[in-house]
């Protein structure tokens, strides 16, 4: 049997497991989709606002572009890189490779405050190798007791050690995480609305884009009409002009902050950027303090420290509980952080003499491959 029809076969076992699962009540809401209630901004509508979409990107982007290392805790208490790597970690699901597979992943978490996957393949000791994740409006959490929870896809009871729950901000007693979208629908609403006026007096104009006076007559509104059509032809179709001798044209120039858009747009995305954690001047908000950076490392270094080190805990403590034994995974954050060349030999030649990195430790870093024999695996100025 081929590979590929391994992989539909195992990818379709879960599903047909479902359909032998037991339904859910009909006093049990919702029914039909098995979702939550809509809210009043849906989270498609709500990332066609730039700063909200900003925000996911940014999120989703730079978790999903980060290195996945796997770890192996020792007897002793040290800790190692584990020479294994698992599926689950390079190939974890049918269609989705690793960065595509995290990408939804932050995205679910970001628009809908949870991550729902569906485990379809494990390995022989039953360590999940697939997960698929699930729309979150497909799926209904039972959460009358938190400590069992019950979870439906698509109306039927899925088995709980089939699916995999990532929450982003839980009350205490819940075991769904809150939905942003629709925590914040004014917030986000408000941003559309402002969006949607903008685009609108723009398009139709607010006030008259020009105006046409004649000095020697009196006109009547039907050649007013027609002197008006006459003229906005002419310059839809970029052609000269001609005027008579007691015709005055005057163009009008709107300030578009008198009429407050974009004071607006840029306290939205600052709102928006801090439900996100993210640095509002990166969303086009504004910061509305004298903290700057001189360098793309110190910002890079503070995205990293204030906005994404939550997240990577909270993903890697819900990936560590998919590994085996006493392995646990780890994102390697200092990909992101690159210095210049000769900052980081030299922080690597520290390492080495200082002896808190070996050879092979400092090539890894550097994309390189381990020295042969194990030379590399000295620590110290001895290597």
């Amino acid at each position: 049997m081929s590979r590929i029809a391994r992989l539909g076969r195992a990818l379709a076992a879960p599903f047909r497991r479902l359909g032998e699962a037991a339904t859910r009540a009909i006093t049990s809401l919702p029914w039909l989709a098995g979702g939550a209630s809509p809210s009043q901004v849906s989270a498609e509508r709500a990332v066609s606002l730039i700063p909200l979409f900003a925000c996911v990107r940014i999120l989703a982007d730079s978790v999903a572009s980060l290195p996945i290392q796997l770890y192996r805790r020792n007897a002793d208490g040290t800790t190692a890189r584990s020479s294994y790597v698992p599926q689950l970690l390079f190939a974890p699901a049918v269609v989705d490779k690793l960065f595509a597979w995290l990408h939804k992943l932050v995205v679910s978490l970001a628009l809908r405050g949870n991550a729902y996957g569906l485990v379809t393949q494990r390995d022989d000791f039953g360590f999940p190798m697939m997960v698929e994740w699930l729309h979150p409006d497909e799926v209904w959490v039972d959460e009358e007791n938190p400590t069992r929870p019950v979870y439906y896809w698509r109306g039927r009871e899925v088995p709980r050690a089939d699916i995999v729950h990532i929450p982003w901000f839980v009350m205490p007693g819940k075991v769904v995480g809150l939905t942003p979208v629709q925590a914040f629908a004014r917030t986000i609403g408000v941003g559309l609305a402002a969006t949607e006026y903008g685009l609108s007096w723009f398009d139709n104009g607010g006030t008259p884009p020009a105006t046409l006076k004649n000095t020697g007559k009196t006109l009547n509104p039907g050649e007013a009409e027609e002197i008006s059509d006459r003229l906005s032809a002419r310059i839809r179709a970029r052609k000269p002009l001609v005027f008579g001798s007691d015709w005055d044209f005057t163009a009008l120039q709107v300030n578009p902050e008198e009429s407050q858009f974009i004071d607006t747009m840029r306290l939205n995305a600052t709102q928006i950027a801090a439900i996100y954690g993210i640095p509002p001047e990166m969303v086009g908000g504004e910061s509305g303090g004298s903290l700057t950076y001189n360098s793309p490392e110190q910002n890079t270094i503070y995205l990293v420290t204030v906005t994404l080190r939550p997240w990577l805990v909270r993903l890697e403590s819900a990936l560590t509980e998919l590994m085996p034994g006493r392995e646990f995974v780890k994102f390697n954050v200092d990909a992101m952080i690159r210095t210049s060349l000769l900052d980081r030999y030299t922080a690597h030649g520290m390492a080495l003499s200082q002896g808190w990195r070996n050879r092979d430790e400092i090539r890894a870093l550097e994309d390189l491959s381990p020295l042969p024999d194990g030379q590399g695996q000295t620590y110290g100025e001895a290597a």
